[in-house]
């Protein structure tokens, strides 16, 4: 398996209202999370114990919130909050 992200719970059915180049915003940060998970958890599907504590982070036009879950080598997108700036 490969890391990924995607997005999670109710900010999938918010990035189908979003605005494309908030999105892209979001989408681009999400990938940069990806290539920094892989390279900090190099053996995620063995790690051990609790999984790092997630965030928020803004972006061109709002934020968004993410969660990292190492054993399933993934990042969740779980929030979006798109504020139009």
């Amino acid at each position: 398996m490969t890391w990924s992200w995607e997005y999670a719970f109710a900010a999938e059915e918010s990035a189908r209202t979003a605005p494309p180049n908030f999105l892209a915003e979001v989408e681009r940060k999400a990938e940069e999370l990806v290539r920094a998970a892989e390279a900090l958890h190099v053996h995620g599907r063995s790690h051990q114990g609790v999984d790092p504590k997630g965030g928020d982070i803004t972006v061109r036009g709002g934020m968004f919130r993410y969660q990292i879950v190492v054993r399933s080598e993934r990042v969740y997108i779980v929030q979006l909050t798109y504020l139009a700036f």
